[in-house]
């Protein structure tokens, strides 16, 4: 499993496969129109990223990237890590939780515990185990990884609320689904959830401005 399969050609495809069974999708898709494709670049870089930037604007922590990755000089290579201090981090802008986190995601890469070359290869649960076994890396950051670095074609990250709000509106619901309803509505729309994730937040950011 090694193809980016969440291309633009084919998240069209998938929506409309969705949605000639599915009016819900299809009126979706009318208001809003196709999601764009989302592709990130893979590997050890990718995953302190997502440590790095956790709980902060985009803008802080593209700053706050940028000063870490200006202090380890190559930032792709797990052992640059070793010569920055804590100090040097934290006056970059981590908290000593993240430190504590970047410092366990270079020693499990490094060790082998997380093959990130591996991944690629993986079935979708095996390669959400392998993440979030890393400390710091839950269960959104793997499907973040899984849809945008892998392009897997079937991911349904309930965890994140725009999903979960945007699911609900498209699908009718008067109130916000909780991560096991959202779950259980996803069902409907398997083999083709990374598809209806993006459409989701692409809906969260537009079709209340369209509607009104």
């Amino acid at each position: 499993m090694t193809d980016f399969i969440l291309t633009e050609n084919e998240i069209r495809r998938r929506l409309d496969l969705v949605a000639k069974d599915c009016p819900h999708v299809a009126a979706a898709v009318k208001l809003v129109g196709y999601p764009a494709e989302r592709r990130g670049t893979q590997g050890f870089q990718t995953f302190m990223q997502v440590i790095v930037g956790q709980q902060l604007s985009v803008k802080a922590a593209a700053t706050i990237r940028g000063r870490v990755e200006a202090l380890v000089g190559d930032p792709s290579n797990p052992d640059s890590y070793d010569k920055v201090s804590d100090e040097d981090l934290r006056s970059a802008g981590l908290s000593r939780q993240k430190i504590s986190y970047a410092r366990s995601l270079v020693d499990t890469v490094r060790d082998g515990t997380l093959d990130v070359d591996a991944l690629p290869h993986m079935s979708d649960e095996g390669a959400i185990k392998a993440i979030t076994a890393v400390k710091g890396l839950g269960v959104w950051s793997a499907h973040m990884y899984l849809m945008f670095s892998l392009g897997r074609p079937d991911i349904w990250p309930v965890g994140d609320l725009a999903v979960r709000v945007a699911a609900g509106r498209i699908i009718g619901h008067a109130e916000r689904p909780t991560e096991k309803e959202a779950e259980v509505i996803g069902e409907r729309w398997k083999p083709h959830r990374s598809a209806i994730a993006l459409l989701a937040w692409h809906y969260y950011s537009n079709a209340p401005a369209i509607g009104e």
